[in-house]
């Protein structure tokens, strides 16, 4: 398992040049915006626009922080995420604007090549256990302070499980957030 310490994280322009976005990981390593096969990211988000197109890539979006944000896709289609929805997956060479609900969010960003790469994300609150039969596992620590099968993962940190396996987590302190991605490829 490899830990990837919030401090370590590269912090790079949006692909529209509209903000900015922390890189937490990326397949191959070193990838460009235009070549990875997978890529997870948190992206602040502080005022309305459209979306980074990304031809044959799929993302998830999940809100982080804020009020929520409207997804208003070209062909009509609007959907509002906040901090209690489910991640949302869709294709991200969809021409889509972002509308804040009220004021900034931060969220994250899931993106895999299709045809190449699948992804799942999940968003987790208490310990458990998670298996990764195929792919990885990556987990993107929000609050708490987990132990990640005994290694500590305090909030803003993440983890790669790079290979198949299973993680136990434990966790303290009040809140506890985590987002379990599981990346396969096809």
């Amino acid at each position: 398992m490899r830990i990837i310490r919030a401090a370590d994280c590269l912090v790079m322009p949006w692909k529209n040049g509209g903000g900015t976005t922390t890189e937490i990981a990326v397949a191959p390593e070193g990838a460009s915006l235009n070549d990875f096969d997978w890529r997870i990211s948190m992206a602040h988000v502080g005022a309305d626009g459209p979306f980074s197109s990304f031809p044959g890539i799929d993302r998830t979006l999940s809100v982080l922080t804020g009020a929520g944000i409207t997804l208003a896709f070209g062909d009509g289609e609007r959907i509002r995420l906040d901090r209690s929805s489910a991640p949302y997956p869709f294709a991200a060479d969809r021409a889509v604007e972002g509308l804040l609900v009220n004021g900034p969010i931060d969220d994250l960003n899931v993106m895999s090549r299709r045809g190449r790469w699948q992804h799942r994300v999940e968003r987790v609150s208490g310990a458990g256990s998670l298996a990764a039969s195929e792919g990885l596992l990556a987990l993107v620590a929000r609050k708490g302070d987990w132990l990640v099968n005994g290694a500590a993962l305090p909030a803003g940190d993440n983890a790669v499980l790079d290979k198949p396996g299973r993680v136990e987590l434990t966790v303290s302190g009040g809140e506890a957030e985590l987002y379990a991605v599981w990346l396969t490829a096809k």
